[in-house]
């Protein structure tokens, strides 16, 4: 069923944290004097212990220190220095990501207190915004898929996705209003899916990976989580790179070509099943069906349904060869040693010695030929639009149903999963908006359509059942 995203401030009746505060209200509150960077990091605090015994999406947490930070912005706002975008605002970090002030333990007992010295050039560049950090988020043993502490917030029998869902499941119990995490196949998506916030996976290589856990060369991508839709392109400035330095990414996000609409001309959007869709549970198909013929009712969108480049129905198999491979090789010695502690992590990494590097090498230019695919594919429409996961959470002792999240990891696109529906259960699952490498500007502006036609809310599906209020 879909969800009634035109009910203003989703987060009525949950008591504190962020859910009717987004980060350009909260900047508004700064500059009129109704909110201070105290305050709010006392709003963080309060959610979080008010919650995190349930949910324990934090791997640590050091209240004393997020208020020295908020000072520190509090002092810089009543002397009147130059307003920085994310100014005293609490923003989550995945725990694969170094930080100076706290330890990087990668899900790993192995790596227990290990504390890196220096921050991730994304944690780096949340500072030089003036953004305060809270602490870490629970991650899955070295990012893998192995289920963490962390619990759904909305139902704790349930999964809360894969290795970021400690970022996800922070957002969505208003914690913090946005958070780091990071998808090497689905690990933005399927957590922003099952906790029911925003997910946002840009272009391949748009954000920087240096100071953070590496698993796949030619897959990892950082990205984000927010509780409100108007947040997602202040983050995403923030942490993107910029200027003539990244020639690619800055020419194609500096052309109005593959940024802004033509005057006149409606946007021309796919409906993609994908070889996955068969797999989703029928109400997420009838779900996504009726979203697509709403949307397909407004006189500014032309839909239609084509197949995908041929091939790409093998993205799966493809990306299985590609990850083990690489898990293989850089966990190896761990592996070896006998240190990895879950059986999942250990199953892949044997599945990855025993590919030859020649099928590995194959795999990678299958990956390639997707990718200029996709490319070509999206040459012709704005936007593709596919289910994020198969429908709500799966408990947490089953395995989660394949979905299209991979299919854009593998192809380098960038990708938002907003939360538009409730499975029949009242738990929430996302649709997955996707546009052209390096049109992420326009897939910002296409969600603003998407908001304006009541197709997708302002702020998150907030997770009720587990606040003080139920």
């Amino acid at each position: 069923m879909t969800r009634q995203p035109g009910r203003k401030n989703r987060g009525d009746g949950v008591p504190g944290g962020f859910f009717g505060l987004s980060i350009g209200a909260i900047l508004e509150g700064y500059r009129s004097g109704a909110l201070d960077p105290v305050e709010v990091a006392r709003r963080c605090i309060g959610q979080v212990e008010a919650l995190d015994g349930r949910v324990a999406a934090w791997a640590c947490f050091d209240p004393e220190q997020l208020l020295d930070q908020a000072r520190a912005s509090a002092g810089r706002i009543r002397e009147g220095a130059p307003p920085r975008p994310l100014e005293g605002i609490p923003v989550g970090v995945k725990d694969i990501m170094n930080t100076a002030d706290f330890p990087t333990q990668m899900g790993s007992p192995i790596w227990k207190g290990f504390t890196p010295g220096n921050d991730a050039r994304a944690v780096f560049s949340l500072r030089q915004a003036g953004a305060v950090i809270p602490g870490k988020t629970v991650t899955a043993e070295f990012a893998v898929h192995t289920t963490g502490r962390t619990v759904n917030p909305h139902d704790p029998s349930r999964t809360p996705g894969t290795s970021s869902s400690g970022s996800a499941a922070a957002v969505a119990c208003g914690m913090v209003p946005a958070a780091l995490g990071t998808q090497t196949a689905g690990s933005i998506v399927r957590p922003a899916s099952f906790c029911g916030v925003y997910g946002c996976k840009p272009s391949f290589g748009l954000i920087p990976r240096t100071g953070m856990l590496k698993t796949t060369d030619s897959l990892d991508t950082v990205g984000f989580f927010t509780l409100h839709l108007a947040d997602l392109p202040r983050v995403l400035d923030v942490l993107r790179v910029h200027g003539p330095n990244y020639p690619r990414s800055d020419r194609a996000l500096r052309d109005p070509r593959r940024q802004e609409l033509p005057r006149g001309r409606p946007w021309r959007v796919s409906l993609v099943k994908t070889h996955t869709w068969d797999g989703a549970h029928p109400y997420a198909r009838r779900s996504l069906r009726a979203w697509v013929d709403r949307l397909a009712g407004d006189g500014d969108v032309v839909v239609d349904e084509p197949d995908l480049p041929a091939g790409m129905e093998r993205a799966h198999e493809v990306h299985a060869t590609i990850y083990n491979k690489t898990l293989s090789y850089y966990f190896r010695e761990e592996f070896r040693r006998g240190e990895l502690v879950s059986p999942i992590m250990k199953d892949l990494i044997r599945a990855g010695l025993e590919i030859p590097v020649d099928r590995y090498q194959v795999a990678l230019r299958d990956q390639e030929r997707m990718a200029r695919s996709m490319d070509r594919f999206l040459g012709d429409r704005e936007i593709l639009v596919s289910l994020a996961t198969a429908g709500e959470a799966p408990p947490r002792e089953e395995a989660e149903r394949p979905d299209p999240a991979l299919m854009w990891t593998m192809t380098h696109l960038p990708v938002v999963c907003a939360p538009a529906f409730a499975s029949p259960r009242g738990l929430p699952f996302g649709v997955q908006v996707v546009a052209r490498r390096y049109s992420d500007l326009l897939l910002l502006r296409f969600l603003g359509h998407l908001r304006s036609l009541d197709l997708i809310p302002e702020a998150a599906f907030p997770a009720i059942p587990l606040t003080e209020s139920r």
